[in-house]
């Protein structure tokens, strides 16, 4: 570790696959390097729920989210970024900020912008198969560009997604004891993890309901349904949560996961060794499907479109992953072999490399 403490500003807000990898990186940046670190986030964003329980400052700045059409939010934008950026700048000058590292999302565009303006360096980690508006922007601006796929729209290298430190690693099975214990969960019976990302999905949950009666017949399911939907009743061997905020005690426990494509969860889940059953979400670029595409053709995964998604098609899916022994172990074997290794302590050395290198020459200039 180097003995200067830096100081490090993540920007990657409103969902969980915005906030996860930032997390990841500046937990490993805090972990090898000394690092503080600075989150930032808006009032309605998940962060406020994640950040602070990470043991991170968060700041809050205004949003900017970019319309997908002509309306009256596409005529605020400017005014929205320029207040954004100046709010930006405060805190980076507030923390002394040596370096940003953004994901996306409503806050990334105004860190990218204001560490432009001051002289700062960045960095901007694009996460899905297909790039957004935000982290384009900020390698076109000249923020330091990494994908976790090929192809992604963006120019950068490739390096994976960053996974918090230890994911997937329980070598006593204390983990999945505390987990079970937790949530109430039967140590005989097979677990099946249901999730349907931060915000929960309308159509995950109608084919859980469906198929809960036969899913529990040899498993049992432990479902995060989303704090916006109804909660499901309740049944015997399901356990239903708003939101599980303990992801890696879930992937400890589970033996299968059900759950969206999102860049970030199919990382997670692919780190812990998990076999999927995934739902990409059916909006946006497709950049859902193409996130678990190559996992699917590794046979590390199966994917259902949400489309064909029904309670039949989820129990077919599920007893053929967990009812045939030797599938699953080729699926589990897949899994690992295709997890994108240790990309956050890749990412924080590249980082703190950098820092002092740029320390190096202007001492020497």
């Amino acid at each position: 570790m180097n003995s200067t403490p830096i100081s490090v500003v993540i920007a990657g807000g409103g969902t969980a696959g915005h906030i996860e990898p930032a997390l990841a990186v500046g937990e490993a940046l805090r972990q090898r390097h000394g690092a503080r670190l600075t989150a930032l986030g808006t009032q309605k964003g998940l962060e406020r729920d994640i950040v602070p329980g990470r043991g991170v400052d968060l700041r809050l700045i205004t949003p900017v989210p970019v319309p997908r059409k002509v309306n009256a939010e596409l005529f605020k934008l400017p005014f929205n970024l320029i207040k954004s950026v100046l709010q930006t700048r405060k805190v980076l000058k507030e923390v002394e900020a040596d370096v940003v590292f953004g994901t996306g999302g409503y806050v990334a565009a105004p860190a990218y912008l204001a560490a432009k303006s001051m002289g700062m360096p960045f960095y901007v980690l694009e996460t899905n198969a297909l790039s957004g508006i935000a982290n384009k922007l900020g390698v076109r601006i000249g923020g330091i560009g990494l994908n976790a796929h090929r192809n992604s729209g963006m120019p950068g290298e490739v390096v994976g997604i960053p996974v918090r430190p230890g994911l997937g690693e329980d070598p006593d099975g204390s983990a999945a004891a505390a987990a079970r214990e937790r949530w109430n969960l039967d140590p005989e019976r097979p677990t099946i993890v249901v999730t349907g990302g931060s915000q929960g999905a309308v159509s995950i949950n109608t084919a859980v309901a469906g198929a809960l009666s036969q899913l529990t017949e040899k498993y049992q399911v432990l479902h995060a349904y989303g704090k916006k939907n109804v909660a499901p009743a309740e049944a015997e061997h399901y356990t239903a949560l708003p939101y599980i905020d303990d992801m890696a005690g879930a992937l400890a426990v589970a033996d299968l996961m059900v759950c969206r494509s999102g860049a970030m969860t199919v990382a997670e889940v692919t780190a812990a060794g998990v076999p999927a059953i995934y739902i990409p979400l059916p909006i946006g670029n497709g950049e859902q499907a193409l996130n678990s595409r190559e996992l699917v053709a590794a046979g590390a995964a199966v994917q259902i479109l949400d489309a064909e998604l029904t309670p039949q098609r989820l129990v077919d899916e599920v007893q053929a992953t967990l009812g045939d022994e030797q599938r699953y172990a080729a699926m589990r074997k897949a899994a690992a072999t295709n997890s994108a290794g240790d990309v956050a302590n890749t990412i924080a050395d590249h980082i703190r490399d950098m820092i002092d290198e740029a320390s190096r020459a202007a001492h020497t200039d």
